[in-house]
């Protein structure tokens, strides 16, 4: 009966994954999108799975396989969620991280998990893959707020020539703001964590992604207005497209 289970479980774990997934054109092959939970998601590109945040229990993830890549952002639980990264089969996986990251992850994951630190800043190519790390804070960046600059990583991904960026928790930054070509961007929008949906939407009109996905959007009061996000968006500019996915 638990194996029955179990078996239903992934099946509807799979057919929520598939009924969500968008899959886009590159230089080298498909990109598939696949949004799970709060901040996290996954990613196939050719032959590879890219993990971001991997939150909420290693069974949200059953229908991704071994992932190649896993991407962090931050120490919190929500991003840096332990009790999934160690349920998940890291065997051939690299973790791209910040130092933070890094010193709590080497107590907890087994000796010998490969991973990549990058500061802000920094870049890597891993399996053909661009990752550039950039800052994510709140402001004004003060001693004691919740996420000083330095500490996580926003990351832009480039694979096949779609850069795709994962904003971290972080609000409105100038470095966000001045992003460039983005394809495809994944923003969030929670008070008093991050930021609220006017300053997303303001950010994201500044910047001009082709796609943007709110994610990341349960704050103290419950959820943010991604409805109303997105309108904020379209009447700034109508060719950026605004896609509301099931994130809870």
């Amino acid at each position: 009966m638990r194996q029955l289970m179990y078996v239903m479980l992934f099946i509807l774990i799979a057919i929520n994954t598939q009924a969500q997934s968008d899959t886009f054109t590159t230089a080298k092959g498909l990109l598939v999108v696949n949004p799970v939970y709060h901040g996290s998601l996954w990613m196939k590109w050719n032959t590879l799975t890219i993990a971001v945040d991997p939150y909420g229990g290693a069974e949200r993830y059953a229908a991704m396989g071994k992932p190649d890549i896993v991407v962090i952002t931050d120490i919190h639980g929500d991003h840096m969620d332990s009790s999934t990264l160690v349920n998940l089969d890291l065997t051939k996986a690299t973790l791209v991280v910040p130092q933070a990251v890094q010193e709590k992850l080497v107590k907890i994951l087994p000796a010998g998990t490969k991973m990549e630190l990058l500061g802000n800043g920094g870049s890597k190519s891993l399996q053909g893959i661009h990752i550039r790390a950039l800052p994510m804070y709140n402001l004004p960046d003060t001693p004691g707020i919740r996420h000083p600059k330095g500490r996580g990583n926003g990351y832009i991904l480039d694979m096949g020539g779609k850069k795709v960026y994962i904003s971290g928790d972080t609000e409105d930054i100038p470095e966000m703001r001045a992003l460039k070509g983005i394809d495809i961007a994944f923003v969030c929008m929670n008070q008093p964590y991050t930021m609220d949906i006017n300053q997303a939407a303001s950010a994201v009109l500044e910047f001009k992604p082709a796609i943007v996905y709110p994610f990341h959007f349960r704050g103290q009061g419950g959820f943010s207005d991604v409805e109303e996000f997105a309108r904020l968006v379209k009447a700034g500019s109508q060719p950026i497209d605004v896609r509301l996915r099931k994130w809870y």
